[in-house]
């Protein structure tokens, strides 16, 4: 099979097109045929980092975690699917898993669902990864009907599905954004905008809140960032982290009697714990975009298996809009 290959990590020029043997299915696994993956931070992270970032594969390293595509073969003990289900997961591409930018993936069945029907390959594959991360991150804070949240980065890859979800279970949402494209992807997902480089953390809670703070703050974009959500959270509110990689101060969360939840869903793949959680979140997820109440944003831009390089360029550059799919 063709597939991109990582032998030394650095910049997005060190992918090599390269050819592989087709991977053999496994006991509990299905092979898959992959028809589109795409591009998230920690994908960009292992290919800069490599052995510094404790999750990485060894090189000759194959990443890439989101896929969707077609089962080809079931493996032993395999009961839910079927040969021709079309699936969609994050299985691979860090520690001892192989990655999705190649043309087939054996994926453990604890790590994929039946794709939503009313979904691209394309749009499927932009949302295992930060479809689970926001769901769980939700799922953890307690959230409730009627609750306000807010949702700082709701146009990234976390964020634009967390405004969604969080609308889903009946809350107010409130999203940060940077510019008037930001603010305009925020309000068509159905939250209210605010623009962080013009109103301060005060102002927006007093505006917004009344004063007295959100409810859960769901924080995609960390560093200095994460103080703001500790006092914009009401008190004994919800603060839910996808990037606390930082020393902080917690003297904010201990005056508010705030609980931080952070999500770190690799998890199940990195020490094979848990892993049928990511599944039923999986088809929850499948169900809600079936329901209409979840669209993925994928960026304009398209590229094949082989441009996966250029790829890793555009969500590098901050110039993209939603999440930055590749075509196998």
């Amino acid at each position: 099979m063709k597939a991109m290959i990582v032998n030394a990590f650095g910049g997005p020029d060190v992918f090599e097109v390269t050819e592989l043997p087709k991977p053999v299915v496994s006991s509990g696994h299905v092979l898959v045929k992959i028809a589109a993956t795409s591009v998230n931070t920690v994908d960009m992270m292992i290919r800069q980092m490599g052995p510094e970032l404790p999750l990485s594969p060894a090189a000759p390293a194959l990443l890439g975690m989101d896929f969707a595509g077609v089962v080809e073969e079931v493996g032993e003990g395999v009961t839910e699917y079927s040969v021709g289900d079309e699936v969609y997961g994050c299985a691979g591409g860090l520690a001892d898993l192989p990655g999705t930018l190649a043309e087939y993936i054996v994926a453990d069945a604890r790590l994929v669902a039946l794709k939503p029907k009313n979904l691209s390959m394309r749009e499927a594959a932009a949302l295992p990864l930060v479809g689970i991360t926001a769901y769980e991150g939700l799922q953890r804070a307690g959230v409730k009907a009627g609750q306000n949240i807010l949702v700082h980065g709701g146009s990234g890859g976390v964020g634009h599905v967390a405004v969604q979800l969080a609308r889903h279970f009946g809350a107010n949402v409130f999203s940060t954004g940077g510019g008037s494209a930001q603010t305009a992807l925020i309000e068509k997902l159905g939250a209210t905008p605010i623009n962080y480089r013009t109103e301060s953390v005060e102002d927006y809670v007093q505006k917004h809140t009344q004063g007295v703070g959100f409810d859960i703050v769901f924080d995609t974009v960390g560093g200095a960032n994460m103080t703001n959500s500790f006092n914009a959270a009401t008190l004994n509110g919800h603060v839910v982290s996808t990037v606390s990689l930082l020393e902080i101060d917690l003297s904010p969360v201990h005056f508010r009697g705030l609980s931080v939840h952070v999500v770190f869903m690799l998890i199940p793949m990195l020490h094979n714990h848990a892993r049928d959680k990511h599944a039923a979140i999986l088809k929850a997820i499948a169900s809600i975009v079936e329901a209409g109440e979840l669209t993925p944003v994928l960026d304009e831009m398209t590229y094949s298996l082989t441009e996966a390089g250029k790829a890793h360029e555009r969500l590098a550059s901050g110039e993209g809009m939603g999440k930055v799919v590749i075509d196998v």
